[in-house]
């Protein structure tokens, strides 16, 4: 089997692409005849062909990215070979098994219908079966047909177009505003070092961290491209990368407490949940927690006291933190391990 196997290169990432695929042809099965005497023209002996090899997809664990894809539209599995003479049957062409990230969508290029959802590790789906092998001549001898002399062509294996588009299977989304403070969290969090700058759209990619609890098991973060007010219009980067987080179990909505940008984090939380809203409702629906960031700020203290002011949710779910300075993350850090494995 041919397998692909291919991970996450942190200058690239790609979450949707279109693939032409197809399977192997079935090998031709052949004439051909036996040498011995008292047999009918030396009897039959031609093989049948063997079959072509099929294109399966298979969810991996160890792949967070469609990167492989990129430059790769075309993909055919190995054709089956041709049978021999002595009754050699030829061999299967080789399946082509291409690895996906779990939380990949495969879809119909052409109507946009969903067909597969690969979620879980080692989950498999065959998209392309390969075609039959062709029959040798010693396959069609019959009682009245002792010394038959034709065979028949392998046939051709099946082909699809479809469209692959990653929902990241993420424990935890990161909802922020650009400059919030999302790219320096996840940093502190995970220890993944990623871009961190002081101006918007930092990241124009989702970045992937992971907290590694005391009992080993890993709590996957996605740090999703900043939101402004007027993304389900595609302003900014509208709405791009927000599928990455509708299948997370806790979204994380993080807050600039500075105001610097001359925003206030009240008014944050109302676009940031009002663009949820209009992206999905039932996002607002799942387990959630605020942050203020930046709290080692001077002008922190007189936004935080206007937005206590006026703050409706669960303040058991409201935490203080300055993740550049690692002020309220170990805190922080013990309930999202609470909420993850409850």
């Amino acid at each position: 089997m041919l397998f692909f196997r291919h991970l996450i290169h942190h200058n690239m990432f790609v979450d949707r692409v279109t693939l032409d695929l197809a399977a192997g042809k079935g090998g031709n099965g052949v004439v051909a005849w036996r040498r011995e005497k008292y047999i009918p023209k030396g009897g039959p002996s031609g093989g049948n062909g063997g079959r072509g090899g099929s294109v399966i997809l298979q969810a991996d664990t160890q792949v967070y990215s469609l990167e492989w894809f990129r430059n790769r539209h075309h993909l055919k599995a190995e054709n089956g070979r041709q049978g021999g003479p002595n009754n050699q049957q030829g061999g299967k062409g080789q399946d082509l098994i291409l690895f996906v990230p779990c939380g990949t969508l495969v879809k119909d290029a052409v109507t946009g219908e969903v067909l597969h959802d690969l979620t879980e590790d080692k989950q498999a789906v065959t998209l392309c079966t390969g075609g039959k092998g062709g029959r040798g001549n010693d396959s069609f001898k019959t009682s009245t047909n002792q010394a038959p002399n034709y065979c028949t062509e392998g046939k051709e294996g099946t082909a699809c177009s479809i469209e692959l588009e990653l929902k990241l299977i993420a424990d935890i989304g990161l909802v922020g505003f650009p400059n919030a403070g999302k790219s320096t969290l996840i940093s502190a969090l995970s220890k993944v070092r990623v871009k961190i700058a002081p101006y918007p759209f930092t990241t124009l990619q989702p970045n992937l961290g992971y907290i590694e609890t005391e009992n080993y098991h890993r709590i996957l973060i996605a740090d999703i491209p900043g939101i402004i007010e007027g993304a389900h219009r595609n302003r900014g980067l509208g709405f791009e990368f927000l599928r990455h987080i509708e299948r997370t179990k806790l979204l994380i909505f993080i807050l600039d407490a500075s105001g610097i940008d001359g925003r206030n984090p009240t008014e944050d939380l109302e676009v940031l949940r009002a663009e949820l809203a209009a992206y999905n409702p039932e996002m607002l629906k799942r387990p959630y927690f605020v942050l203020l960031n930046k709290m080692d700020t001077e002008e922190a203290q007189e936004h935080v006291e206007l937005f206590m002011e006026n703050y409706s949710l669960d303040k058991n779910r409201l935490y203080l933190i300055s993740a550049s300075e690692g002020e309220g993350l170990d805190v922080l850090r013990k309930a999202i391990c609470q909420e993850t494995f409850e």
